[in-house]
């Protein structure tokens, strides 16, 4: 796998908010660490500044996260959403202010790409600023068998890709944003909403995440988990 530099290749951020990270999760970013050639970086998002966190907050995310990724060389954590909120309380953690930050860190040309699940690519019409994303960075979508996009896209989504599909991934190393490319994943199951209604029901959740993660959620009482589970 290749490690580039700060003045080398392509850069692959995979935000969320790993509520908890699950093996779902993780099938995605290895796919395409393995399919790009290249480290992937999954960026915890920061809690919402106007309401409680969904599940956990952002701290325990995120230790759960360095968990799930601590013996994978392929895959790190990016904690900039989580520094930015702390810098700027209150403030909402846009994904459009975090490739911004990024392109001003890396400059003009070092190819950037944020991956993203099919649903989240057919949700991007509701994102903050979501027509300059694509401007800053490459789009990577996860995409399987039956997904909602064999049906194609609605507008005005469907326009504004319409030009940057990717016919492979070398095109994403060859320039620094603009391009779309499909990720062909094994299919996964796995949800976080269901990993948590599982934890608090008492269902079979461990084999759905890492055995670390798994072993942090019970030691906590996270979601609900009790000491017998």
């Amino acid at each position: 796998m290749r490690q580039a530099g700060r003045e080398g290749g392509l850069l692959v951020f995979y935000g969320g908010t790993f509520d908890p990270i699950h093996n779902g999760h993780l099938a995605i970013a290895r796919c395409a660490a393995q399919e790009l050639q290249v480290p992937v970086r999954l960026m915890p998002a920061a809690d919402p500044p106007h309401r409680a966190p969904p599940g956990a907050d952002a701290q325990t995310r995120t230790a759960m996260l360095e968990r799930a990724v601590a013996d994978d060389p392929a895959l790190r954590v990016d904690r900039r959403e989580l520094e930015r909120a702390r810098r700027l309380p209150g403030v909402p953690s846009w994904t459009v202010d975090t490739l911004r930050e990024l392109r001003a860190e890396q400059g003009p040309q070092r190819p950037l790409a944020l991956l993203m699940g099919a649903d989240s690519l057919l949700g991007l019409p509701t994102w903050h600023e979501w027509e300059s994303l694509l401007p800053l960075a490459h789009i990577v979508v996860a995409d399987r068998p039956g997904s909602a996009l064999e049906d194609g896209l609605p507008e005005p989504l469907a326009s504004h890709l319409r030009q940057a599909w990717a016919s492979g991934p070398e095109v994403l190393a060859a320039l620094p944003g603009g391009r779309v490319w499909r990720l062909r994943q094994p299919l996964q199951g796995e949800s976080a909403t269901a990993v948590r209604a599982l934890i608090a029901s008492g269902g079979n959740w461990r084999p759905l995440v890492p055995a670390a993660v798994a072993a942090y959620i019970q030691a906590r009482g996270l979601y609900g988990c009790t000491s017998t589970q």
